[in-house]
């Protein structure tokens, strides 16, 4: 029995140590990024051997950054159009995960079938057709090509679909026994207990809008109307060599609102798994 725990133990350290070693390597480059955004003449000259600490601590960077006030507006651009989609996004996954959860119309199961298999489409096949049809509604260069798209997210409405399905069928006979209507069954009875997946549906959204580079590189041409990610692209000298001092402190300052959202809904992504019957039952 002692020689049992003996190794149970030395096992569980060598695990520890393995997933410690892992968790370095992954947030390295992270903490990589932090200490050149910091280094005073880092977009003169990479800082090497790669170090944690600036050799020359200096927030020359995030001042040059800020000094013309492009980021604030790439900045509030993204937060539009993330606000915006997260909404579409959410409010759609929603409505279509209850109707194939619970409704009962011709072709239900064919047409989940075509909405999952947008799933295997890769996007750049998609981008020429989607700039056609855009183009053809005079939509190029506005934020309206930004949003739209993110009403058909299949992802989320697969999500949704499970998560309804885990709820009790009882409060949807029991309401139209009442005499509710199926909207309102569906507004005041099911919405209110979708908060951890509403969560969920929220943070993959607003993570996919706040990060998309393709699509707004197609589509937009004026700088007022660039998104974080296309301002990031920006940062070059006068002989087109990366200024990397600007870039990581922009970079830094553009994954702050995804950590935040992430860390404030992470408890609810956990739950939402737990509930929506992707647990590998």
């Amino acid at each position: 029995m002692f020689n049992f725990r003996l190794k149970r133990k030395a096992v569980d350290y060598v695990v520890a140590l393995f997933l410690l070693a892992l968790g370095i390597m992954m947030i390295y480059p992270f903490l990589w990024m932090l200490s050149v955004s910091f280094e005073r003449l880092a977009n003169v000259e990479l800082p090497f051997p790669p170090r944690l600490i600036p050799e020359n601590f200096s927030w020359f960077n995030y001042k040059l950054v800020f000094e013309n006030g492009m980021l604030v507006k790439a900045y509030l651009n993204s937060l539009t159009v993330a606000v915006f989609s997260v909404l579409l996004s959410v409010g759609a996954a929603l409505l279509a995960g209850y109707a194939f959860s619970r409704g009962s119309f011709p072709g239900k199961k064919i047409l989940f079938f075509v909405v999952l298999a947008t799933m295997m489409i890769p996007f750049e096949t998609r981008l020429i057709p989607m700039f056609t049809m855009f183009n053809s509604f005079g939509m190029i260069n506005s934020k309206s090509p930004l949003i739209l798209p993110s009403i058909l997210n299949a992802l989320g409405i697969l999500l949704a679909k499970h998560y309804f399905d885990r709820l009790p069928e009882g409060l949807r006979e029991s309401a139209k026994i009442d005499g509710a209507s199926e909207f309102t069954v569906f507004i005041r009875i099911f919405v209110p207990l979708t908060g951890p997946i509403t969560a969920t549906l929220a943070i993959l959204a607003f993570q996919d809008s706040w990060n998309s580079f393709l699509w707004p590189l197609v589509v937009i041409h004026d700088q007022a109307l660039k998104t974080v990610p296309l301002f990031l692209s920006s940062f070059s000298g006068e002989d087109g060599q990366r200024l990397l001092g600007l870039t990581m402190a922009t970079a830094t300052m553009s994954i702050l609102p995804i950590l935040l959202v992430f860390l404030f809904f992470q408890k609810y992504i956990i739950r939402s798994v737990a509930l929506s019957g992707l647990k590998g039952e």
